[in-house]
């Protein structure tokens, strides 16, 4: 078994944008695709940003035990981790990135155990979150407040992760988060 590091955070909190400098950074990081039962937003590409399922495809998956660890994040929709994705980023000796939602790094976390580093992404705060989410002009303000309120529970889960990174400066919550990984993984190079 190989090393893993998991990156959860409420939406909003910047957590994707921390993995993708990580992963431009570090070639030996490889970022594990997901599963949903979502559809596609924007120019969202299957096998790419996540694997997309239908809901009897994500549940038929479930039933032939291909997940690692999912979960219903919202009513009927589906989010998991596939087993495949984890032996195919092994196979190649390279450390799995999960960017994942909150209730999904805390099991994958008791999953791997000592063989995994979770972080946890904080927002500065609930107003700022908020505040991102309408600038990224992908949601309707309903689905912007059900998010909004997901984080705050979200947020209470914090003490649960290895890690807390509050990215109110994005470069310095970039430095931080190397810091954390060169004591998990080594000097990162």
């Amino acid at each position: 078994m190989g090393k893993v590091v998991i990156f959860s955070a409420p939406s909003g909190s910047g957590k994707t944008t921390i993995v993708r400098a990580l992963l431009e950074r570090f070639p030996q990081f490889e970022f594990s695709v997901s599963a949903t039962s979502r559809a596609p937003r924007g120019c969202e590409r299957d096998g790419v940003d996540y694997h997309f399922f239908t809901h009897a495809d994500f549940m038929q998956a479930v039933s032939e035990n291909r997940f690692v660890e999912w979960e219903e994040v919202y009513k009927g929709t589906c989010y998991g981790t596939l087993r495949s994705e984890v032996e195919r980023i092994w196979a190649k000796g390279h450390v799995i990135v999960f960017d994942v939602d909150v209730i999904g790094g805390i099991n994958l976390k008791r999953i791997f155990g000592s063989d995994a580093c979770s972080i946890f992404v904080m927002p500065p705060s609930v107003e700022e979150l908020r505040h991102r989410l309408e600038g990224r002009g992908t949601d309707a303000p309903e689905v912007i407040d059900r998010r909004v309120a997901k984080a705050e529970f979200e947020l209470t889960k914090a003490p649960e992760f290895d890690h807390v990174v509050v990215n109110d400066d994005l470069d310095e919550a970039v430095e931080q988060t190397v810091r954390i990984l060169d004591t998990f993984t080594g000097p990162l190079r």
